[in-house]
């Protein structure tokens, strides 16, 4: 198996999903608090509601020049994150996953210390790969405590003490610069129970001596130092390719409603093709990211998601909301379209699932092999934390 064999993979399953080639298929078993202002980016409205605890992250990625190789691990790692969250389970019941994106340092933000909300915490994670995508450097002044003042007054962390909610604060510069004092608003965070984690592009020593280890000491949270020029590195398994032939059809069950659905149907589509461009084993960590129910849901425009949140929406929805395929049919049709197209998805789920626990232990095996030298990225670090800081806050796998 090679790389190109799956990138060529993934590029015939955009053809497909745009409906320029002959259907792919998967293998025959397939399965509030006071608002500071800062600049925001333009959002269609995400409405999440989760009656049990959450899990939400939060990422403040430095922008500033030096900080390309930063955003491309960013890139990356954005779907393997993702798969971490979804592992874990509380009382043996799998959170709701959303995550959050700033930007920081960047000259071209029209703020005075430089930050932006670039995502809200959301589950619509098409939303958080575009704008990650989009993000570009540009020399700047890096106020760490600006930022994660930010962050933790500003997004809608949920209330559950129960709830594992997480700041993960990337850059190279010194954390105590600007005129917020990155000590009080760690500690207000900290008294909210969100944890804060540091990742100092550069060396370990250094990032001690520029105070990045004493803001995770304060927030509870972890420290590490990574290499950010480093290319990220992949294990090719067995199982790629046959996840990756699922992805088209798992995209076949999304049924796209209102004003703006086929806009984010294409977005679906749009970052299916970032994460294959980015790497083939990106756009496998993708689709195993959207076969996870506590992640990757997207009701605001799916009519299968949304039926499954609220059972009455068929009947009220407006035929004008509807896509051209279902308009003239009666609400018992548009029904049993819609459970048919159901009962694929969780066919197709099930088989990605069961083929990533088997990817996912190829993995681990040949990283034993190989040692440890070969995780020092944005997203091992993360990953390493997330996990450590799960299990004490009572969360198992």
């Amino acid at each position: 198996m090679t790389t190109l064999k799956i990138l060529t993979l993934a590029a015939s399953t955009f053809l497909v999903s745009t409906g320029t080639s002959s259907e792919i298929r998967c293998s025959e078993s397939i399965t509030k608090n006071t608002t500071i202002p800062v600049q925001k980016a333009s959002l269609f409205p995400v409405n999440t509601i989760a009656k049990d605890n959450k899990i939400q992250v939060a990422l403040l990625l430095d922008t500033s020049n030096s900080m390309d190789g930063l955003i491309d691990q960013a890139k990356s790692r954005l779907w393997n994150i993702v798969n971490t969250l979804t592992t874990l389970k509380y009382n043996g019941q799998a959170p709701q996953v959303e995550i959050a994106l700033y930007e920081y340092g960047n000259d071209g933000i029209r703020d005075e210390n430089y930050i932006r909300q670039v995502t809200p915490l959301t589950q619509d994670l098409d939303l958080v790969s575009e704008k990650l995508f989009a993000l570009r450097t540009n020399g700047g002044s890096e106020y760490c405590g600006a930022v994660i003042r930010d962050a933790s007054a500003n997004l809608n962390w949920d209330g559950n003490e129960k709830s594992m909610k997480l700041i993960y604060i990337a850059g190279n510069e010194p954390f105590n610069q600007g005129r917020i004092n990155y000590k009080e608003v760690i500690s207000k965070a900290k008294d909210k129970n969100i944890y804060t984690n540091t990742i100092f592009c550069g060396s370990r020593e250094e990032g001690i001596q520029s105070f990045w280890q004493n803001g995770a000491v304060i927030g509870g949270g972890k420290y590490f130092n990574i290499d950010s020029d480093r290319k990220v590195m992949y294990i090719e398994t067995p199982y790629d390719i046959r996840i990756s032939e699922c992805n088209a059809k798992l995209n076949d069950t999304y049924i796209y409603y209102g004003s703006h659905g086929s806009e984010y149907k294409l977005k679906q589509i749009a970052q299916d093709k970032n994460a294959a461009i980015q790497s083939a084993s990106n756009f496998v960590e993708r689709t195993v990211s959207k076969s996870k129910k506590n992640a990757y849901k997207n009701e605001h425009w799916d009519l299968v998601d949304k039926a499954e949140k609220d059972a009455g929406f068929i009947a009220t929805v407006k035929e004008s909301e509807l896509p051209d395929e279902l308009k003239g049919k009666s609400r018992e049709e548009i029904k049993k379209t819609i459970s048919l197209k159901s009962a694929e998805r969780d066919k197709i789920q099930k088989e990605i699932e069961e083929l990533s626990r088997k990817r996912q232990s190829y993995i681990d095996t040949e990283m034993k092999k190989r040692g440890t030298n070969d995780s020092d990225d944005l997203g091992k670090a993360i990953e390493s934390s997330i996990m450590d800081l799960a299990k004490k806050n009572g969360y198992s796998l």
